[in-house]
């Protein structure tokens, strides 16, 4: 029977997997579409699913990688490396936002055919399928409590949204016809912007983890209440959280009456991290100091 964590990983492969599978698909559809329909959009569609498929590849790499058990040089594991995964894709995105950028300003400088209608067809199915994608896959992120399963839902987002602009882009430039051209490249330009701002929004709470970023305030309030349920607790203190990967650590000082023996109070701090887990499973780790009443401030 699989644990949480290597559950909960192989919920994200699969997930992951489906991503690249479509992504591979779209990134042809839109690719052929946009060369034979004269839409750079639709190209710059083309690049930014590649950039999917590139990064979902590393993102498949860095589950496994992650979910690797604690060795001797690791002991507490290999979750971090989500996070530089998350990192990774963060930059793939802002590579791919700068190269459909330079592009889309270079032809918007350069006279070029109007894009084909049927670049139209292609843009809603790949809106369609990219919405949807992006709801599965950060369904998954949050039950998996995955940074880098929810960075990749967000590519996905990310991807409908610059193929929603595409669709505007072409539009305008199918319906107004002579002089509107630019409007496809001016729709590229645009969804480089999203991209970019997409690529901070997987940034920030990625650099979070590895710096051992608190979690949620609620939840170490949470945390410390569960604590403070044990009839022992006189009081919690120092109580903080962070993320590794798909888990979570706690870290606390308890206050135990000063006369219990170092036994009594070792079944105290046991009790205290067996509630928190069985509440909050996503804590793989209380790490518990116990202190004497007297020790109170």
């Amino acid at each position: 029977m699989e644990n949480q964590p290597q559950a909960t990983t192989h919920q994200g492969l699969k997930t992951t997997l489906i991503g690249i599978l479509f992504s591979a698909f779209l990134a042809i559809l839109k690719a052929v579409g946009g060369i034979f329909g004269h839409s750079f959009a639709l190209i710059a569609d083309a690049i930014e699913s590649t950039a999917d498929i590139f990064t979902s590849t590393m993102l498949w790499l860095g589950l496994k990688w992650s979910s690797k058990p604690a060795d001797h040089n690791h002991p507490y594991g290999h979750g971090k490396a989500e996070a530089l995964v998350a990192i990774g894709i963060a930059l793939a995105l802002c590579a791919a936002a700068i190269l459909i950028g330079r592009e889309s300003i270079n032809n918007i400088q350069s006279p070029h055919k109007s894009p084909a209608p049927y670049t139209l067809i292609i843009l809603l199915v790949v809106i369609v399928t990219k919405e949807l994608l992006y709801r599965f896959v950060h369904k998954t992120g949050l039950e998996a409590n995955s940074e880098a399963v929810k960075a990749d839902a967000f590519h996905h987002r990310s991807d409908a949204i610059t193929s929603g602009a595409a669709f505007i882009g072409v539009t305008i430039g199918i319906v107004g016809g002579k002089g509107y051209e630019v409007a496809d490249d001016w729709a590229a330009l645009l969804a480089a912007a999203i991209i970019l701002i997409n690529a901070y929004k997987i940034f920030r709470p990625a650099i979070g983890e590895l710096l051992d970023e608190e979690l949620d305030p609620a939840l170490n309030r949470r945390v410390a209440q569960l604590a403070g349920e044990i009839p022992a607790v006189v009081k919690v203190q120092k109580c903080h959280t962070r993320k590794m990967g798909v888990m979570n650590h706690a870290d606390m000082h308890i206050w135990v009456d000063k006369n219990m023996t170092v036994e009594q109070g070792h079944v105290v701090a046991h009790a205290v991290k067996d509630n928190i887990q069985q509440h909050l499973p996503q804590f793989i780790d209380v790490m518990i100091h116990v202190e004497p009443t007297d020790a109170v401030d």
